[in-house]
């Protein structure tokens, strides 16, 4: 069990704790990485994880809670609730260095900026860096996505939208 000598439970120790939790849409990002992992809080004998998804309705917010309630109850934690909070909504703002450096190590293209705006962004090949890219679909394999194709490479590739 998570714990400090006083016998209170450590929240930092907690966030190191789900700092394993992959999301499972993408497996190489961690919840912590996607920045949906926003808050850990303890009541008596109750964790209280709080999260928000990419976006309303993410399907897999599903799968993220009950792999934060496995980790913690493995962890030794009975009594685990997942809140989701839709406000303020989740942003790639949010996303960590590392997990941005994850996504174009796996071929996805992280999103273009830190902070979000006009789609002027560079966005890079995740294959050979090149940003001579063309749109194919606005849609990619998940809402957070799209799909391009480099112009150099000739390799399609998702791009992680800034939201």
């Amino acid at each position: 069990m998570v714990a400090i000598a006083s016998n209170k439970v450590d929240t930092k120790a907690l966030f190191e704790l789900l700092g394993s939790v992959c999301d499972p849409e993408i497996p190489v990002l961690t919840l912590q990485d996607l920045g949906v992992l926003r808050d850990i809080s303890v009541a008596g004998d109750e964790i209280i994880v709080t999260v928000t998804p990419t976006y309303a309705g993410c399907p897999a917010l599903e799968v993220m809670s009950a792999d934060i309630r496995t980790a913690l109850t493995e962890a030794g934690f009975q009594q685990v609730t997942v809140k989701q909070q839709l406000s303020p909504a989740w942003t790639t703002d949010w996303m960590s260095a590392s997990g941005r450096e994850k996504l174009r190590a796996y071929g996805i293209a992280p999103p273009a900026t830190t902070t979000c705006g006009p789609q002027s962004d560079r966005i890079e090949c995740p294959q050979c860096g090149c940003d001579e890219i063309k749109v194919i679909s606005e849609f990619g394999s998940t809402a957070c996505k799209a799909l391009y194709r480099c112009q150099d490479c000739l390799e399609p590739f998702d791009y992680f939208k800034c939201i």
